[in-house]
């Protein structure tokens, strides 16, 4: 008997089609965002200290994000016109303005998205998705009510995602500060044994399965 999938788009998935409100007004999701990639992600509650220093570090990297031809979009269970009024709040009490949307979800939204968790209370978890120019979901994050998340590291992602969809590699950890070959790519594992005898010729590596090259230029 086939297992049942969770209550949750999975790693390659398109992303689901829906309708939602926003503070900036309607948004067909993903089809208003074909053509760039997204980050799209959920936080708990407006008006929360966390999720304040969220909004104010996501805002702080939009040009980052916007150079990499990528949205955000922030989403949560309250209703609109609280998002609106916590976008003035952050203007006027901490100079910064948000430029992204917001999306008011409700549960079936949430529940779909898999941002509900039965253990985690009523709110939202902190769920992050990236999505390319095609709508596909490219990765999955989640991180609980108690701790907030590391933009910088979502900038990497989106980045990194894009490189090797360009250059056809793999990305080491911590890349472009990998503590064995730095900001270099790994390519790709050999799929027969001939190219694994000529592959220690073409490239730097420790092995013909671990070979890496720099970015092209």
């Amino acid at each position: 008997m086939e297992q049942e999938r969770p209550a949750m788009p999975l790693l390659g998935d398109k992303f689901p089609e829906m309708e939602v409100q926003t503070t900036h007004g309607p948004m067909k999701i993903p089809g208003d965002l074909k053509g760039s990639w997204f980050v799209l992600f959920s936080h708990p509650a407006d008006f929360t200290p966390v999720c304040t220093t969220e909004f104010v570090a996501f805002q702080k990297r939009f040009d980052d994000f916007k150079k990499l031809n990528c949205q955000l979009v922030g989403m949560s269970i309250d209703q609109v016109f609280s998002h609106i009024k916590w976008d003035e709040w952050i203007a006027e009490n901490l100079g910064v303005e948000i430029q992204f949307p917001i999306i008011a979800a409700n549960d079936s939204i949430a529940y779909k998205m898999g941002m509900l968790h039965p253990k985690s209370g009523s709110n939202t978890v902190r769920a992050v998705f990236v999505g390319d120019p095609e709508g596909k979901i490219r990765l999955i994050l989640y991180y609980p009510q108690e701790l907030g998340r590391n933009m910088d590291e979502i900038v990497r992602c989106v980045r990194a995602l894009q490189i090797s969809d360009k250059e056809g590699v793999a990305m080491p950890a911590n890349w472009p500060n990998n503590e064995l070959i730095q900001d270099r790519v790994i390519v790709p594992p050999c799929k027969d044994c001939k190219t694994a005898k000529e592959r220690k010729k073409q490239y730097d590596n420790y092995d013909w399965w671990f070979c890496h090259r720099p970015l092209k230029k």
